[in-house]
Order: structure tokens, then sequence, then C-alpha cells
């Protein structure tokens, strides 16, 4: 059964581009054969054959212009050789591929070309010619035209390139920097290898009888080392037919629930797919599932349409196949795994700015931090994926980066100031990517929503920026929750030319919000991040944005970012703020969270990282932004490219940076490869944390955490008092057994959950391991009366007591727990009390009939042996019989959603 999602989606309406050409609506090609020029007469026109092209490099041959002199020969009209009637008769003429490598015939990047261009001005050296001109033709029968809808163009160039058909343009490819006034120009940025792009355009530009396609290709410098020009089809298509190409750029997006939910996007494979679809099925078998996608827009003049959809109805921790395209233009299929709410353990990959070096440095980036983190859910990205949102070539080469990666593990990122560049309302952005609509709004900024209310001219203009900024921020401010962990990310750039609204309110009043946009936009995103962060159900909490709070690189400080967002995150004590946009490395803490051990702190890490070929230089030590403002630098370089792994479990959360490339300039003599940073996050189920450095080992218990240095009231949770006296062992008997529930069995090292009951809610306890007492540590029972301990790594083996006291040391309660080898440990499927008759929610015990477990009649714990492997053979049967229950119960939760889902 098809289950169809509306395409119609707030955001995107009117995304689609403004582009001169007009949408393609099919793809049956004219052969140049069937087109040619017909005598007069009253029968129709031939009938095209299908998917043939009218020119190629390979087949046509081509007129062209590589000495460096100007092919309008100085008239007025200087574009004037794109036009049909041009005479280039006196231009050489070939067949191509086109191309040089340092005045050779040899490969330019992949690509080997067919014929050699003229590459330097005077045929030997520096500078190259700065552009070269090209010109072929096709024949169109009459009355052909009429069955055209379009005609489409493949184009390889290197660097810059610019399309005409019949003296009208119809494309731009890196070619910004010609102006239009001269022909002999460089353009372009050098982007190492050739590029594809596809050009498009109404059949109104086409004429009967003689067709002219003129192409210029540009240097992007006097310097430059290669040429090259390949054009692969140019083809003619007609209304209602679809041309066959798979999609690309697949990428996986999270949602606000990803154990449950999916999204995906991607580029169609050609102009003519007006629709797109998701396929979707368990990997481990079952019903395939088709949803209909919505066009999110065309955009950077790539005719090429934008599809995006998101599948609900998932099932929990388990692996699916997809593909995304439509039928007879399917791309390949893909795996996934959604999130599994039982585990807490997973790694992801945390990269800053990849924008220059995006054909080259970044893909090698890329390929090394999969290679380190095989198992990585997916990627956290610090802004600037390219050097300019409006260039659809960086697109296509950071999406090729990260083919595999993308199309299978969720990306997470986070918009730059270049995603702006050259395109203000972040169009390639939405149409790339899609992203949760759990924004900021009016609903979700607390008090501050009440500056937009009344009837002034300020509260006016208030509403106006929210109403604005709450269809703007979507899908560049979102979070997702996955395994225990909030992933937050938060939109740093402030320019007014997007954050202002059309048809602003008048206000000229000092109070007006129109004088301080770039402030106000923070502190509106500062009030949704401080209630996303309070009401967290997460252990774990990250933050990311591109301009950091806390710069690194000369001449770089963001005050504002570091005043209003600096204080929410201690407020909250967050885990760790990912950064980029200085193009260097940074890490380090506020110098209120350290302790008096050297290497241990406490209170969130902030991180700043480059994963591009892009490098600035370090501030001075007497500028250091950190340094000047309350913080340490615990490490930081330049001339590197880096890439971060991190690992979290429900304890700790590990944080490791590799050399990925330097330069020879670089602040360290690691090679590349090399572990360059680390660190490890530690912290407790009653949320105490503490943070090591590499060899620094955490402490036996929490840390008192410091006061947070901000003008808010903290949300701090006393600490318990002083540790109470262990009990004598000799105290613990059968008459106060129970009061606690725990697992029959644990390895060395494990964490266990221990219950006491719900009346124990909000109880401050401390739990010990017995026989000779060996604190577990102090704990806040949660709603439940239950808590998470960890048994000693060095606990030995054999029967042992977990023992509950409350902070004025008075028993609570204790339960039996054998510690067994790895390769042993049965765990129990819920806990359990040896003490049968006892109330799980009751901290009284009673008498017991129950059989005690091997203990001696004085309390002392017995050596293992013919009891313990009974005890364990007992667990066994308990375990068995508990998963036989389970797995009835999961089979009939999944057929109830399996026929949800076809309803």
């Amino acid at each position: 059964m098809t289950l169809t999602k509306s395409p119609d989606r707030r955001h995107h309406r009117g995304l689609a581009s403004a582009v001169l050409l007009a949408v393609l609506g099919g793809a049956l090609a004219f052969p140049a054969a069937a087109l040619a020029v017909a005598p007069i007469t009253d029968a129709p026109a031939p009938a095209p054959a299908r998917n043939a092209a009218v020119i190629t490099t390979a087949m046509t041959t081509w007129q062209y212009l590589d000495d460096g002199s100007d092919p309008a020969g100085g008239s007025a009209d200087v574009r004037s050789w794109t036009a049909s009637g041009f005479d280039d008769s006196t231009w050489k003429s070939a067949k191509g591929s086109f191309g040089a490598k340092k005045g050779q015939l040899a490969a330019v990047g992949q690509h080997t070309p067919t014929t050699l261009l003229n590459h330097y001005l005077d045929g030997k050296s520096s500078p190259a010619v700065p552009t070269y001109f090209f010109r072929s033709t096709f024949e169109l029968g009459q009355g052909a035209k009429a069955g055209i809808d379009s005609i489409v163009g493949d184009l390889v160039h290197d660097d810059a390139a610019a399309v005409w058909i019949n003296g009208i343009k119809v494309a731009g490819f890196l070619d910004e920097r010609a102006t239009g006034s001269e022909n002999q120009q460089y353009a372009g940025t050098g982007n190492g290898d050739p590029v594809s792009n596809t050009f498009s355009a109404s059949s109104s530009v086409l004429t009967e009888g003689t067709n002219t396609v003129a192409i210029a290709l540009y240097q992007d410098r006097e310097t430059s080392s290669d040429i090259y020009l390949d054009v692969p089809s140019v083809r003619l298509t007609k209304a209602g037919e679809t041309l066959s190409a798979p999609p690309s750029r697949v990428i996986l997006t999270p949602t606000t629930t990803p154990e449950t939910s999916q999204s995906f996007s991607w580029l169609a494979g050609d102009a003519t797919h007006t629709s797109g679809q998701v396929q979707i099925k368990r990997t481990s078998g079952g019903s395939e599932r088709t949803i209909d996608a919505y066009m999110a827009g065309k955009v950077n003049g790539n005719p090429k349409p934008h599809y995006s959809a998101t599948i609900s109805g998932l099932v929990p921790a388990s692996k699916y196949t997809y593909r995304v395209g439509l039928e007879g233009s399917w791309s390949e299929w893909n795996t996934f795994t959604t999130a599994d709410p039982n585990t807490k353990d997973f790694q992801f990959i945390y990269y800053g700015d990849a924008q220059i070096g995006l054909d080259s440095t970044w893909p090698e980036v890329v390929r090394q931090a999969e290679a380190k983190a095989p198992d990585s859910i997916g990627s956290v990205h610090a802004g600037d994926l390219i050097d300019s949102g409006n260039n659809e070539t960086q697109w296509l080469n950071w999406f090729a980066g990260m083919e595999k990666s993308a199309a299978t593990t969720n990306v997470m990122a986070a918009p730059g100031n270049h995603e702006y560049s050259g395109d203000k309302k972040l169009q390639a952005w939405k149409a790339n990517f899609e992203y949760p609509h759990n924004n900021p709004s009016a609903e979700t900024i607390g008090d501050m929503s009440k500056l937009a209310v009344g009837d002034t001219d300020v509260s006016r203009q208030y509403a106006a920026y929210f109403t604005h900024w709450a269809d703007f921020a979507a899908e560049t401010v979102y979070f997702t929750d996955y395994q225990d962990t909030r992933f937050i990310t938060i939109n740093a750039t402030r320019d007014t030319a997007f954050l202002t609204p059309e048809n602003l309110p008048a206000c000229t009043e000092a109070a007006c919000p129109s004088t301080k946009v770039a402030r106000l936009w923070t502190e509106f995103q500062g009030a949704w991040l401080d209630q996303v962060l309070e009401t967290s159900p997460s252990k774990w909490n990250v933050v990311t944005f591109h301009q950091p709070v806390f710069s690194t690189s000369s001449g770089r400080d963001e005050p504002v970012l570091r005043e209003i967002w600096v204080p929410i995150f201690q407020k909250h004590n967050i885990d760790l703020v990912l950064m980029g946009h200085d193009h260097t490395y940074g890490r380090g803490i506020l110098n209120t969270d350290k302790t008096d051990t050297p290497g241990l702190t406490t209170g969130p890490v902030y991180a700043v990282s480059n994963s591009g070929a892009k490098h600035y230089n370090l501030e001075t030590d007497a500028k250091n932004v950190w340094t000047n403002n309350g913080a340490t630098q615990v490490l930081r370089g330049a001339g590197v490219t880096t890439y971060q792994v991190v690992d979290v479990s429900s304890d700790k959360l590990r944080y490791r940076s590799y050399l990925a490339e330097k330069t020879a300039n670089a602040t360290t003599d690691l090679p590349v490869g090399a572990l360059y940073d680390e660190f490890t996050i530690n912290k407790s189920d009653a949320g105490k944390k503490w943070v090591t450095e590499a060899g620094v080992t955490a402490p036996a218990e929490p840390m008192a955490t410091p006061e947070p240095t901000v003008t808010a009231e903290p949300s701090v949770t006393s600490e318990p008092s002083a540790t109470p006296a262990a009990l004598d062992p000799q105290t613990l008997n059968e008459a106060n057994r129970g009061g606690v529930l725990a697992p029959a069995s644990a390895t060395a090292g494990q964490n266990i959950e221990v219950s006491l009951g719900s009346e124990a809610a909000g109880s401050k306890v401390w739990a010990w391991l017995y026989s000779t007492p060996t604190l577990m540590g102090n704990f806040t029972a949660n709603e439940a009366g239950t808590f998470t301990a960890r048994v000693p790594v060095d606990a030995s083996l054999g029967q042992h007591r977990i023992v509950v006291q409350d902070s004025d040391g008075s028993l609570l309660g204790w339960a039996s727990l054998q510690v067994v080898a790895a390769e042993n440990n049965i765990p129990s499927a819920s806990p359990n009390n040896s003490n049968s008759n006892s109330n799980s929610n009751s901290s009284s015990t009673s008498g017991s009939s129950a059989t005690p477990g091997p203990q001696s009649s004085q309390g002392e714990l017995a050596n293992t042996g013919a009891n313990t492997a009974l005890v364990s053979s007992v667990a066994l049967a308990l375990l068995l019989l508990g998963a036989t229950f389970a797995a009835v119960g999961i089979r009939r939760r999944r057929a109830s959603q399996h026929a949800a889902s076809h309803r």
C-alpha cells in the first residue's frame, strides 16, 4: 500500500528558484538526422527517436578559438560571437574533448582530452589564455519545434564555463567573475579536477533551421596549470517523457524521534523528474512501503529538483533498506538502522569547516573518519560546509565526499556564514536538507514572547521579527534525541539581510527591536535553548553552531554570542559545545570549572575544529580571547585539519581528535593519522560530572559541582551529607534483609540498576558492596525509586551483598549479588530480591522463609562452589522464562505496529 505524505510544506512554499530556464517536462531527444531542414510540405515533421543527442564533443565538430584574442573583434556587441549568424570560419575546428595540462596533451584529473588547447598566451609559459570560445550547430526541420519541450545538456569543465543557445545565455557555472563587458577574462575558483554540471532551457530559445550552441571556457588565474571541456550530450526533450537517470545527493537527516522515524532528501536524476518517492523495507524481511516525497525546490540555476520525505512508524533498533527516486530512475539500495532506546552506547563524528578543498581534502578527511569510526550513527557539522551557498559545484563536491556516509547515517549540520554567501534566504540549504521543525517560535521562548504582546509600534515590530524568525529558523535551529543524547543545533550567523522580514512595521522609538537585530536574534535562540535544555530528557547534551563563543584564530571574537549563550551552557552544565569558523583547533573550559586536581575539571567542554584545506593563524597571547575572558585553552593548534570521534556510553563520553592533514607550518610534530587530542567526560546518573584529561583517573565519588557564574538562578541539586560510616557486616542478617531489589548476578565493572521502591524517589543514598565494605558511590533515586551503580572493577568473583544506607547512615536494605566472570555473566531479566515475602515498594523488612544464598550463619561471604552454581542455574532458568514472555510481547507489539502502518 502506498502511504502518501502531503507535499504542501509551509516553509517550502514558493521555494522553487525563479530561474530563467523553464521547467523541463520530458526526456525524449531528437536525432540530428530526423531534425534536418525538410522541404516545405503539408506532411507533419518527422517523428523523433528517443534519447538521441543533437550535439556531443566526441561526434560533433566544434569551431574553437584558443589564441587569447577577442572573438567579437572589437564589436560593441561583445557577445556577438554567440549568435547563429556569426562567422567563425577562421576559427580552428575539431572534435573533443578539449584541454591541456601544463601545455601538454595529458590527463586533467580523471579526464584526458582528445584535442590539445593552446595553454599559454605565448605558447610556452604563463600567463595562461584567460578564455576559450567554442561553437557548434544542429538543425531543426520545419514543424519539429512544436514537439520539443526543452533542450538539455551535460558539461564537464575546468575551470568556469558559460553556455549560450542562439545568442541567449542559458547557464553559467562558477562564472560570477565574468563581467560581460569583455570576453577575455579570468573566472572560476580553481576547483582542482574538472566538475560536471547540467544546463537546461525552454524550447523558446530554439529556431526551426540552424541552432548554435556557444560556450565560453574560463581559466581561474593566469598561473592555472590545466584547462578542460567536454560536452557529453546536448539533447532535446519531449513533453510527457521522463529521462532515466538515478538521483544523487542522497542524504539521511534525523527527526525528533529517530527510533521510529527518518527523513530523506535527494537531488533528482534529471530535470524531467516531476515527482519522487521512497521505497523502504525491513532488511530482515517484510512488506515494502512506498512514500511520496514533496519537491523541496530548484536552486542555483540547476534545473534538477530536490525532493524530501519523512517516514514514521518504524521499529526501534531495526535495520532498514531503502531507495529513492521514481519508477525507472531509482537510486541504489542503501541501509540504515533506527535508534535503540534501550541502548546508550554509540559513536558519532564531529567535523569543523569543510569549505575549501572540497574535491581533494574533504573526501580524504571523511574517508579517514569513517575508517576510524565504522560504527558511527552519523556526523555533526559545525557550518561552512561549502564556500558559496549559490555554487552548485561546491555542493556537488561536498556531497560526493559524503556519498556513502550521508546515505547510511544521519547528518546533523549547522549553517555557517558561507552558506549565506550568494544565498541570503538559504534556499540551497533548505533544498538539500530536511530537519525537524522544533525550532524557536513565540510559543517556545518563554517570557521573551511578552515583548510581542500589545498594540504599540515596538510590540508590533517584535511580533513581525518573531513570526519571520519562526519560519526562517526552520531547519537551521533544531534538536533531536538519540539514545539518551540530545543533539541541539543553533544558528550563530547574524546578517540583517536575512533577519529582517518583508513589510516590517514602522518603529522610531529607542526601544524598537530594529535597533538591535543581531543581538535580538541571539537572544531569541538563547531563550529557546534554555527551555530545550531545561526539558531535555537526555543524560548527555551536545550543542553545535558555527562562530565560536571563544575564538581561536587571529582577529576573531564573538562577544555577543559569548555573553548570551555561555551562561546558558554553564547553567545547564551541558557536555559539549562544538564549533567551527576559525580554521584552527582549540579546546578548553571556563576557569570556574577547574578543580584542585590537575587534569580534572567539571562543566562544559568547548571545542573549535577545522576539517578543510583552509587555515588561519592563532591569536597572540596578548589578545587570546579565551584567557581574556575567564577560559583556558587546554590545546590549540594551527595548520591542522582534523576530525573528531566521540564515543557515548551510559556513564562516559570519550572525545578523540585525529590529524587528517597538516601544512608545513603546522604547530604539531605529530604525523597525519595520529591522535591529536582526547579527554573523557564522566557522569553519574545523578548528573554529577567530571572531565578527565588523558592519563587522569576520575575520582571514586563525584566531585562537587562549582556554582555556575551566571546571572540567572541555576537549578542545582544540593550535595548529600558526608559519607556515612559503613555498617558492620555482622549487623546484616535475615531480619533486615530486603528493601532493595538488584540483579542476581553481574560482572566486575558492570552497571546495575538498584531499586528502593517509588516511595524512595528523590532520596539521597549511599551504596556499598560487601563483605569488605567497598563504596560504590552516592546517588539520588529517580521517580521510580531506582538508581544505577557500578560494581567495583576489582570485585572478586563469588557471592556479595549490595547494601544501601540513608544519608544519616541508617540501613535502607540489602540484597545478594553474585559477581561472575564476564563469559558466564547471566543478568537477571528483572531485579531480584532473595526475600520472596518483601514488598519491593517498602523500605521495611520482614522475616523470610526463602532459602538464603551461599552465606554462613554469621553473615560472612561463603566461597563460590556448588551452591553458587545452583544459584546461577536458577538465574538462567528465570532468564529463559522471562525471555520467552518478552519475545511473545515483542511479536504482539510488532504485529500491532505493522497493522497500524498499513491502515
